[in-house]
């Protein structure tokens, strides 16, 4: 079977910042291997195109560039909260959430959930970064396709429905809120 939409794949691969000689970013190895949906947007589309028509045991070696990836770090993607937006009524400590480091579902804009990590806590404010944690890099990947299977009905169903749900979402603009 090959990588093709609404087939199942699932890799196993190794992610530097830049090349193979670069800072290893992720290790994913084949007893904990990583499977995704062809077709559906789940990973990024270059990287999908370099595993395209390919079967079971190809193994690949192939860069994407930052533009095609996660783009440029946006500093205007890194704003001070104020720390109240934390006060949160089902007794979670705020000492134990606001921890440098910690990523942190939130809704941003017109409702839109997004994650943010920590960056620093102060008094009064928490700065978060809701930039990509990959922003800015360009990407090198060295792998190999463990298994491609089809997909089941309930798999392309929620694929379908998830695909649908991000279609009525806008762009997120982060242009609105405060530095």
């Amino acid at each position: 079977m090959k990588a093709i939409k609404d087939s199942v794949v699932k890799i196993a691969y190794n992610l530097y910042d830049e090349n193979a000689e670069g800072t290893l970013l992720q290790e994913v190895k084949s007893d904990d291997a990583f499977e995704f949906l062809f077709g559906y947007k789940d990973v990024l589309p270059h990287f999908e195109e370099a595993l395209k028509d390919q079967e079971k045991g190809f193994t690949f070696e192939f860069g994407i560039e930052k533009d095609e990836a996660y783009g440029d770090f946006q500093p205007q993607a890194v704003i001070k909260i104020p720390k109240e937006v934390f006060n949160i009524e089902d007794k979670v400590d705020q000492e134990e959430i606001l921890k440098v480091g910690n990523v942190l579902p939130m809704v941003g804009p017109d409702e839109m959930p997004m994650e943010g990590e920590v960056k620093e806590v102060h008094a009064d404010h928490v700065v978060m970064d809701f930039n990509h944690p990959l922003a800015g890099k360009n990407l090198f990947f060295t792998g190999e396709i463990l298994d491609i299977r089809e997909a089941t009905e309930e798999e392309l169903a929620e694929a379908k429905q998830a695909e649908a749900n991000m279609n009525d979402l806008g762009g997120l603009d982060l242009s609105d809120l405060p530095q």
